[in-house]
């Protein structure tokens, strides 16, 4: 295993690495003859890639790329990516991966807010990023993929006097907040290698070999888990991450098994998706060992691993602090929505909303840092311009992740819901606030408020509850054309995934004496509200666009 310290980069590490394992597999794309590009996939070592790395710090640095600069990629989930922002890295450069699913007001949110350099993108994207750019008032250079790696613009501000080490910001992710506009956490070297060294080195049921593992990872390089998590962790070991365009229920089998996986990564979606196909012939012709992911559902946990045959190892992690906790020690409660023990390195606290660290077995804030003398060891370096922001999240000398949990007597943690306003649908987080306010620009919209519901596929779903101006009424059907209105107002300000699922129309949204607006009391307690009267279904008309999906193939 390669070491890391305080000070190793990103660069120095890889480089590292590239030698010791040169002719292992690095990186894999799994064939598909159904997709437009590579569709014979690809596959190269730690040598192979090493060379595409100097070839790309070779155009970034005669360009005059470096330190101080941040770079945009739109490359959807293909290789390119983790070869930019590896040749980026070493040379200082920051990495902004951009959501390929956002709609042009989102994406031009962040192209602003990160203040880019350049965005290189494939052309299947460039009419979305071009949009995006007319929104906005930052102008970035936009760079097809296909002419990046033989020359680039220069940018209009040089790079900064001073020399990479591990504190400088490797990537900023954007992840959702309670404000309802995405935060940008700032990600630094030794963030990232720690992150990967944490995953590699737990043991137990996920203990990792050296230049022998496949790790399968069907995630969005835009999230921390594909780009960070695993991929670090296979690079530290000089294993092989296999990451394929996206999860598609259908080709899961045939490419586990063609990859010849040893590990797979996944979401709580996952879990149904697969247990609702046919019985298929390589369900259980795979090298599998364990799964890694979060969030499924506790009913079909054991069916799931009985039926393929490897366990689902359940962990808490979040893009702020990848410090994972997991629950990969026999004897494992499978069903019960347990998350592991916290390891030296971690500490943890369940706390009340005032603060005061609870008993075990009520259910409390999870706070995390890394050590009193050292709490934000590992940990993101903050939120990007929002330095309030970044000390809120860390008052008193913990992070405060906004996730209940309880813990048992024996330390072993379980989690509970999300507090506040995040709704976790399908591994994406989405701000309440952010649909609230796309609701509430509709002409007929008078007040809106949104929250979680439970989903049987996706985790949680995006619920609408909308009060209408005067002369509307509440009594409405799918069929009404405002119902449509509605529906596709939102479709088009927001990624597909943000439009609420179900819609519900009220006189009133209760407030408290200072107007905020109390969601709990919308439905009784302990109701669903999905089956409350007058409730409209809308996810037969939620599908990921039709044109974005064709290109994707």
């Amino acid at each position: 295993m390669i070491e890391i310290n305080d000070s190793s980069t990103v660069g120095e590490v890889f480089f590292a690495a590239a030698i010791r394992y040169a002719d292992q597999p690095f990186l894999a794309f799994p064939a598909n003859p159904e997709r437009r590009y590579a569709p014979q996939g690809l596959e190269l070592t730690y040598a192979q890639t090493a060379a595409v790395v100097r070839r790309l710090m070779t155009c970034y640095s005669s360009a005059g790329y470096g330190l101080g600069h941040r770079v945009g990629l739109l490359l959807e989930n293909r290789l390119e990516h983790f070869f930019h922002k590896l040749a980026m890295n070493a040379l200082g450069v920051c990495c902004v991966p951009l959501n390929p699913d956002h709609r042009p007001k989102e994406m031009s949110y962040v192209i602003d807010h990160a203040q880019l350099d350049m965005v290189i993108v494939v052309d299947e994207l460039k009419t979305l990023l071009q949009q995006a750019l007319e929104l906005g008032t930052e102008r970035p250079a936009l760079v097809s993929l296909q002419e990046a790696s033989a020359s680039l613009p220069s940018p209009k501000r040089p790079a900064e006097d001073a020399k990479v080490d591990a504190t400088t910001i490797a990537s900023v992710l954007y992840t959702s907040g309670t404000t309802g506009r995405p935060k940008g956490c700032l990600l630094s070297h030794r963030y990232e290698l720690a992150a990967g060294c944490w995953y590699a080195t737990r043991g137990g049921l996920i203990a990792f070999g050296e230049a022998c593992e496949r790790i399968y990872n069907p995630l969005p390089v835009f999230h921390v888990n594909a780009s960070v998590f695993s991929f670090y962790c296979a690079m530290l070991k000089g294993n092989c991450q296999v990451q394929t365009d996206r999860f598609q229920p259908g080709r899961w089998f045939t490419e586990v098994n063609e990859s010849r996986a040893t590990v797979v990564h996944y979401l709580g979606v996952v879990v149904p998706m697969l247990l609702n196909q046919a019985d298929h012939p390589l369900e259980r012709d795979h090298r599998v060992r364990f799964a890694i992911g979060a969030g499924v559902d506790p009913q079909r946990h054991a069916e799931f691993e009985q039926r393929f045959g490897y366990p689902l190892i359940e962990i808490w992690g979040m893009t702020e602090f990848v410090r994972a906790i997991f629950d990969a020690d026999e004897p494992r409660q499978v069903g019960t929505r347990a998350i592991g023990r916290v390891q030296p390195g971690l500490e943890v606290r369940v706390t009340s909303d005032a603060g005061e660290d609870l008993p075990d077995g009520s259910p409390g804030e999870l706070l995390v840092r890394h050590s009193a003398a050292t709490p934000r060891k590992d940990a993101f370096s903050g939120y990007l311009h929002d330095e309030a922001a970044t000390e809120e999240s860390w008052r008193g000398g913990w992070f405060h992740t906004g996730d209940i949990v309880i813990r048992d007597p024996d330390g072993l943690m379980h989690f509970q819901e999300r507090r506040k306003n995040i709704i976790r649908r399908s591994g994406e987080n989405i701000a309440a606030a952010e649909v609230e306010a796309a609701l509430q620009s509709h002409p007929a919209v008078s007040q809106a408020a949104v929250l979680a519901v439970k989903d049987e596929v996706r985790e949680e779903e995006v619920m609408a509850c909308v009060v209408l101006k005067s002369g509307h009424g509440t009594s409405l059907d799918v069929n009404d054309p405002l119902v449509r209105s509605l529906f596709d107002h939102c479709n088009q300000l927001l990624s597909y995934f943000k439009t609420p699922g179900w819609l519900w129309f009220t006189h009133e949204i209760p407030t408290t004496g200072t107007q905020k607006v109390q969601k709990h009391q919308l439905f009784a307690a302990g109701s669903d509200p999905r089956t409350a009267p007058g409730v409209i279904d809308l996810r037969p008309w939620k599908k990921r666009d039709s044109k974005r999906a064709t290109d994707a193939r």
